[in-house]
């Protein structure tokens, strides 16, 4: 297949943008979700939704303002409930996995009285590890991703990257089967960003988790996924679902090659058609 073009999805040729993408060439599916619906008041956000989230890859969800995105990756993480449909992870329940989720108001979402490694740890203390367990677990995440931050700070001490990797290690010291990431660079300076950025593909690189990113940033939406999702305005249905398989890691030398060029204007192009729609 030629990287250079973007695989479209299945959107062509009559295809329902309500079905779920089936496509060959996508690995198992981790997450399945069918016939999702949901409503706040009067507004429809989904409606009779369809998706396959493949096992081990990164997808980016990106669209209009207001579409639901983190509406979806809420639904997906059982944050709030859908009003119908199905949302299952290789046929089993929510409750039956583990997973992480990482908010992008980092400084609500640690506890300021704990110091950073007593932050990262607080999910297994949830799960009822013993304190040498916590502790012993929580030191090779951090040795097996090299982090150099001092945690025995207290947040309020680190800088806003600081604290934003303190909130994805907490996320994935469960090690879990699913990592969310609600724009978590949204709140950081441009510097901070792209140190973020690599990060974060040193962790999935490190784990291989799936990984779901909701994103206002398309170069960030591209540059992160192994696949974008793409969805209308709502009642939000799946405007495209592009491949995207640059080699990690992946630096800024790879915003200006030709796949990474190509895969962000046709994205664009398919963003700016639903933004225009009526």
């Amino acid at each position: 297949m030629d990287r250079a073009k973007p695989v479209l999805r299945s959107h062509a040729g009559g295809v329902s943008t309500n079905a779920p993408t089936t496509a060959r060439d996508l690995p198992p599916a981790h997450v399945t979700i069918r016939g999702l619906t949901k409503r706040f008041g009067d507004a429809c956000v989904y409606d009779d939704f369809g998706l396959d989230i493949p096992r081990g890859q990164l997808i980016s969800v990106f669209g209009p303002n207001g579409c639901g995105k983190s509406t979806l990756i809420n639904m997906i993480a059982g944050l709030i409930p859908a009003d119908a449909g199905e949302i299952l992870f290789e046929g089993k329940p929510l409750h039956a996995i583990k997973f992480g989720y990482v908010f992008q108001n980092y400084r609500e979402a640690l506890f300021p009285w704990l110091r950073s490694i007593d932050n990262i740890e607080y999910p297994l203390k949830l799960m009822k590890l013993s304190k040498g367990e916590r502790r012993t677990r929580t030191e090779r995440l951090v040795t097996n991703l090299g982090v150099k931050i001092d945690l025995h700070r207290y947040p309020y001490e680190l800088s806003g990257g600081q604290q934003q990797l303190v909130s994805i290690m907490r996320a994935l010291v469960v090690e879990p089967e699913i990592l969310f990431l609600d724009e978590p660079f949204s709140a950081l300076d441009y510097e901070m960003t792209l140190f973020m950025r690599d990060q974060l593909q040193r962790l999935f690189v490190e784990t291989g988790t799936t990984t779901v990113l909701v994103s206002h940033d398309l170069e960030e939406a591209v540059y992160l996924a192994d696949r974008i999702l793409l969805l209308s305005r709502r009642p939000a249905r799946i405007a495209d679902y592009v491949r995207y398989d640059a080699a990690r890691l992946r630096t800024d030398a790879t915003l200006s090659e030709p796949n990474f060029v190509h895969v962000k204007a046709h994205c664009l192009e398919v963003f700016l058609r639903e933004v225009h729609k009526v």
